[in-house]
């Protein structure tokens, strides 16, 4: 085999990058205000509150193992 058909298949990867058309440059995501420009204040409690619960809940079971541990090996 020539050296040269060995590079064809690498000639893209070293060939120079090309610079998108300025009509795909825009963003085609955003046609209206962007999301973070009002906030739904009902989601971002719904969020925070349920993230607080779990994490309460989370450490109250913890606690709860822990004890339960703690009573089946007579640590206490």
């Amino acid at each position: 085999m020539a050296p040269s058909a060995l590079l064809r298949p690498l000639s893209r990867l070293l060939a120079p990058a090309r610079l998108p058309s300025r009509s795909s440059a825009r963003s085609k995501f955003y046609a209206r205000d962007p999301p973070n420009a009002k906030p739904d204040w009902l989601k971002v409690v719904l969020s925070v509150g349920t993230s607080i619960f779990l994490w309460v809940y989370l450490i109250r079971k913890h606690n709860e193992y822990i004890l339960e541990y703690k009573r089946r090996n007579e640590l206490e």
